[in-house]
């Protein structure tokens, strides 16, 4: 057992160490290594999902035509750039490919890859379906409306297991807020697929509601999430919530629709960044003659 005065002695001659570095200098954690690519295609894919769920939810309403076609395309060009993203992102298309040779739904990449491969599939195949519909006399309209609910079903999945992804890691802020994330994420995706709808020129009442109603859920979430407040932070929180919230209560949709989608894009840099500054911001709280605090307990059970 160690003596009170040896133990007096290693306190005095104690050295704090850098506060980024853990055992033998080296992180504690491993900083995420994502570039632009993956923020872009959280961005995309829940935007392209989200517009899935729109449309079908109007085809089901029997809403406009036109709205549901823009619906279509919105989903199917996000599908068409999403792929590509998280390619570029991986390295080599083979890594994504054998992402596929196995389904492991504990695996939040597997359920990924495998989620934007069917929804890819089944969005393209409604807006190809609608546009072989619109040029020709062949009776797709039946395969095209089945297509566009499993593209919505997919698309949901799409629009919030981004959330999961990150959340099921050891970085401290992701994991902190699991449970909030895919809430948030889908949220998001809805503004910006409202926003890209309201751009096209359509003003249903019904995409108001929704996005009044998505800008709500952001400013609840911005005001309860405990995240480093960084200028990008703060910026996507703003135009994500609070500030489309009163745009669409002034009655300004266009400037509402282009702060959410501006904000939606935002909140993704924002939480990659914070990502990896909570991975550096882990402190050590005592190193002995250049050693880890945690050898100080082994001595003394000693």
């Amino acid at each position: 057992m160690i003596t009170e005065r040896r133990l007096e002695e290693l306190r005095q001659n104690a050295v704090p160490m850098q506060p980024e570095r853990g055992y033998y200098g080296l992180p504690l954690l491993k900083e995420p290594v994502w570039t632009w690519e993956i923020p872009a295609y959280f961005f995309v894919g829940g935007a392209a999902g989200a517009a899935a769920m729109v449309g079908a939810a109007a085809q089901i309403a029997g809403a406009d035509r036109d709205l549901i076609r823009h619906a279509r395309w919105i989903a199917g060009a996000g599908a068409a750039l999403s792929a590509p993203l998280l390619i570029a992102d991986l390295g080599r298309p083979e890594r994504f490919l054998n992402m596929l040779r196995v389904f492991k739904l504990k695996s939040p990449m597997s359920v990924g890859a495998w989620t934007l491969t069917a929804f890819g599939t089944f969005a393209s195949a409604a807006l190809f379906a609608q546009e072989i519909q619109k040029r020709t006399d062949l009776p797709v309209r039946v395969i095209g409306d089945a297509a566009a609910m499993l593209s919505a079903a997919t698309g949901l999945v799409m629009a919030t297991y981004t959330g999961v992804l990150i959340g099921a890691t050891a970085i401290p802020v992701w994991s902190k807020h699991v449970s909030v994330l895919p809430v948030h994420f889908g949220t998001s995706a809805l503004a910006s697929a409202v926003a890209l709808l309201e751009f096209a020129g359509h003003r249903e009442n019904a995409l108001n509601i929704l996005g009044f109603a998505a800008a709500a859920v952001e400013t609840y979430l911005g005001y309860k999430m405990d995240v480093e407040p960084t200028i990008t932070t703060r910026a996507g929180q703003l135009f994500s919530g609070p500030l489309p919230l009163l745009l669409r209560i002034a009655r300004f949709r266009k400037a509402a629709a282009a702060s959410s989608l501006l904000g939606s894009l935002m909140t993704r840099l924002a939480w990659i960044e914070a990502g990896k500054v909570s991975s550096r911001d882990l402190r050590v709280p005592l190193a002995l003659d250049g050693r880890h605090a945690s050898g100080v307990g082994k001595t003394i059970g000693e």
